[in-house]
């Protein structure tokens, strides 16, 4: 596999385990990280992570905890027994429970901290209170999830560059949102083509309709692949 391959992780949103075990066949030789989100973990449960893993790929289980420090801490066990590469919690739950979130972990697994989703915009987040430029609130979440032990971020494309300036490498920068120039950003708000957050600083890059709705999800992660090199 080539570097670029390497950083992209496709997302396995779809409804069903056979749905998604055919998307990583088709794949497999080609990209070797999937993200197991709310949709197909609520459909399948823990199942789907093991059958994924199984044929020897890596998963980020993207479920997004926000709980009481203690629930949270209960999940991050049960997310490491499952031998995953990855797991999101939401910053916004505060210095205490990303602690315990991180205290939790038995393995080497990754925690990252969700910042803004890259759905939202200015006037989503005056909707719950929050005022100021989504700049401002990825930045403020980031430095919190940083001083409480968090390995890395999610933040739109449009907030790498902001991001490592203030951390440098201190922590790892999680892309979604990424939309290749000929692809539809669909609700998506703040999205980047591929080659444009590699240049930006990130260190993976979650691809998930681009591919998985294309008719040939093989020649389009082929193609993407392509524009990034050339």
């Amino acid at each position: 596999m080539t570097k670029a391959a390497d950083k992209i992780i496709v997302a396995l949103d779809v409804p069903t385990k056979e749905a998604a075990l055919k998307l990583v066949e088709k794949l497999r030789d080609q990209i070797s990280f999937f993200k197991i989100g709310l949709q197909l973990y609520t459909a399948e449960g823990p199942e789907i992570v093991r059958a994924v893993s199984a044929i020897g790929s890596k998963v980020w289980l993207d479920l997004k905890l926000h709980d009481i420090p203690n629930t949270v801490a209960r999940a991050v066990e049960s997310a490491s027994r499952l031998d995953v590469q990855m797991l999101t919690i939401h910053l916004s739950g505060g210095s205490q429970m990303v602690r315990a979130a991180t205290t939790a972990r038995v393995n080497n697994m990754l925690l990252l901290g969700v910042t803004v989703l890259t759905s939202s915009t200015e006037e989503t987040l005056r909707e719950i209170g929050i005022q100021g430029q989504v700049d401002d609130q990825v930045l403020r979440l980031a430095k919190l999830g940083n001083e409480a032990g968090i390995d890395g971020v999610v933040a739109s494309s449009h907030e790498i560059k902001p991001l490592r300036r203030e951390f440098g490498n201190k922590i790892k920068i999680v892309v979604p949102g990424i939309r290749p120039s000929w692809s539809q950003p669909g609700d998506q708000m703040r999205t980047m083509t591929p080659f444009e957050a590699l240049e930006a600083g990130a260190d993976y890059l979650v691809i998930g309709r681009p591919i998985i709705a294309d008719a040939n999800p093989h020649q389009a992660t082929k193609r993407i692949l392509e524009d990034i090199a050339g």
